[in-house]
Protein backbone atom coordinates (compact mmCIF):
# COMPACT_ATOMS: atom_id res chain seq x y z
CA UNK A 1 0.00 0.00 0.00
CA UNK A 2 1.01 3.80 -0.65
CA UNK A 3 2.00 4.85 3.14
CA UNK A 4 2.78 8.43 2.83
CA UNK A 5 2.41 9.43 6.62
CA UNK A 6 1.73 7.54 10.00
CA UNK A 7 1.09 9.51 13.50
CA UNK A 8 -0.43 8.70 16.57
CA UNK A 9 -1.98 5.82 15.15
CA UNK A 10 -3.11 7.38 11.63
CA UNK A 11 -2.12 5.77 8.45
CA UNK A 12 -2.38 7.94 5.32
CA UNK A 13 -2.32 6.54 2.15
CA UNK A 14 -2.54 8.10 -1.81
CA UNK A 15 -3.18 5.28 -4.80
CA UNK A 16 -1.80 5.77 -7.73
CA UNK A 17 -5.35 4.83 -9.68
CA UNK A 18 -7.73 6.52 -7.61
CA UNK A 19 -10.20 8.89 -9.03
CA UNK A 20 -11.25 12.47 -8.97
CA UNK A 21 -11.24 14.93 -6.51
CA UNK A 22 -7.84 14.72 -5.23
CA UNK A 23 -7.78 12.73 -2.04
CA UNK A 24 -6.17 10.59 0.27
CA UNK A 25 -7.20 7.90 2.55
CA UNK A 26 -7.32 7.46 6.39
CA UNK A 27 -7.05 4.24 8.18
CA UNK A 28 -7.04 3.92 11.92
CA UNK A 29 -7.99 0.98 14.32
CA UNK A 30 -11.19 -0.24 12.17
CA UNK A 31 -11.91 2.89 11.16
CA UNK A 32 -11.73 4.13 7.05
CA UNK A 33 -12.11 7.85 5.63
CA UNK A 34 -11.23 9.23 2.48
CA UNK A 35 -10.82 12.91 2.29
CA UNK A 36 -10.80 15.18 -0.36
CA UNK A 37 -7.12 17.51 -0.18
CA UNK A 38 -9.06 21.09 -1.50
CA UNK A 39 -12.31 20.39 0.61
CA UNK A 40 -11.43 18.25 3.42
CA UNK A 41 -14.60 16.38 2.42
CA UNK A 42 -15.01 13.25 4.45
CA UNK A 43 -16.52 10.17 2.89
CA UNK A 44 -16.55 7.43 5.72
CA UNK A 45 -15.86 7.34 8.84
CA UNK A 46 -13.15 8.28 11.97
CA UNK A 47 -13.37 9.30 15.30
CA UNK A 48 -13.53 13.06 16.09
CA UNK A 49 -10.48 13.51 17.99
CA UNK A 50 -8.83 11.53 14.91
CA UNK A 51 -10.62 13.62 12.42
CA UNK A 52 -9.37 17.02 14.34
CA UNK A 53 -5.57 15.45 13.63
CA UNK A 54 -5.89 14.72 10.30
CA UNK A 55 -7.45 18.24 9.77
CA UNK A 56 -4.51 19.79 11.30
CA UNK A 57 -1.60 17.98 9.03
CA UNK A 58 -3.52 18.19 5.96
CA UNK A 59 -3.66 22.28 6.85
CA UNK A 60 0.43 21.77 7.23
CA UNK A 61 1.02 19.44 3.77
CA UNK A 62 -1.67 20.79 2.30
CA UNK A 63 0.65 21.54 -0.67
CA UNK A 64 2.86 18.27 -0.09
CA UNK A 65 -0.42 16.51 -0.73
CA UNK A 66 -1.08 18.01 -4.12
CA UNK A 67 1.95 17.64 -5.04
CA UNK A 68 1.71 13.37 -4.38
CA UNK A 69 -1.67 13.39 -6.20
CA UNK A 70 -0.22 14.95 -9.44
CA UNK A 71 2.93 12.46 -9.20
CA UNK A 72 0.70 9.97 -8.57
CA UNK A 73 -1.76 10.66 -11.73
CA UNK A 74 1.88 10.99 -14.41
CA UNK A 75 3.25 7.62 -12.77
CA UNK A 76 5.70 8.46 -10.23
CA UNK A 77 5.37 7.47 -6.71
CA UNK A 78 4.67 9.83 -3.70
CA UNK A 79 7.21 10.91 -1.47
CA UNK A 80 6.48 10.85 2.05
CA UNK A 81 5.21 12.93 4.39
CA UNK A 82 6.25 14.43 7.48
CA UNK A 83 3.91 13.00 10.43
CA UNK A 84 1.95 15.35 13.08
CA UNK A 85 4.67 15.35 16.00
Amino acid sequence: MPEISRFFGIIIMMFADDHNPPHFHVRYGGFRALITINKGIVEGQMPLKVLNRVYEWLDIHHDELVENWNRLQNGLDPFPIEPLK
